[in-house]
């Protein structure tokens, strides 16, 4: 398959302490990759290093194709890489329509003078949250009205928007019941049938097996192997991040 984006002998210092020691990582496009490791392991550093929060100290991004260098997660994901945190950064009372298109608002003139566009900003929000089969239909409801699920599909929905060819989305099922995860893993799965690439950090790894392709273990800032996920259930793959240590006829 076609590599999307890479990343090339990954390095980041604090201080004394080494948080990524040389990881090298390969997404193909479409796929839903997760990296997984216990705290410490590494996962939020190499993020924030892909999504343009954090420079590198040594190595290289690619980006299909190209080599990037992100100043910031706003250069990342006007290249094609968008970054869903926990916080998911949606504006509670703000209506569903107005979060989607935050900061790329469309316009219309009326006798030269410039107005927002509301009806044009509902009507595509609805497209991009049916195309994810939500069935939330008033783009006019505060976000905060939202349930858990819905509020994730708010700001995936947001990433579309920008075109993004990447969506990383960090620990997205946290904190969330049973149904709401369910209906987060349906976005998930959503996502790779319409052909958008998906890294997930999870520390759920019923939820990792149940959705990813592959699974990159990171341990002690290093990459351990990445694996396919149905050649392993949830407990091994547990089992294989405490330990850092992998049975090697399973790397993929």
């Amino acid at each position: 398959m076609e590599t999307i984006l890479a990343a090339r002998n990954l390095r980041k210092s604090y201080q004394a302490v080494e948080a990524v020691r040389g990881i090298d990582l390969s997404v193909n496009t479409g796929e839903v990759h997760a990296i997984c490791g216990d705290n410490g392991a590494g996962k939020s550093t190499l993020v924030k290093m892909i999504s343009g929060a954090e420079p590198p100290d040594a190595g290289t991004i690619v980006l299909a194709g190209q080599q990037r260098s992100f100043g910031s997660p706003h250069a990342a994901l006007t290249a094609g890489i968008a970054t869903i945190y926990q916080e998911l950064a949606v504006v509670p009372r703000m209506s569903i329509y107005q979060n989607i298109f935050l900061g790329s608002e469309l316009q219309r003139r009326r006798c030269g003078i410039k107005f927002l566009d509301k009806k044009a900003m509902m009507r595509r929000a609805r497209a991009y949250l049916r195309e994810l089969q939500s069935n939330v239909e008033d783009m006019r409801l505060p976000v905060e009205e939202l349930s858990g699920g819905q509020r994730q599909a708010v700001a995936i929905s947001r990433a579309l928007r920008w075109q993004a060819r990447v969506i990383i989305l960090d620990e997205p099922t946290a904190a969330l019941g049973v149904r709401e995860t369910e209906v987060v893993l349906d976005l998930i799965r959503q996502l790779r049938e319409r052909g958008t690439t998906v890294i997930l950090i999870s520390h759920n790894m019923n939820d990792v097996v149940a959705v990813a392709d592959r699974v990159t273990i990171l341990h002690t800032g290093r990459r351990v192997a990445t694996i396919a996920a149905n050649q392993v259930t949830a407990d091994a793959l547990a089992t294989m991040i405490r330990s850092g240590q992998i049975d090697q006829t399973q790397a993929a």
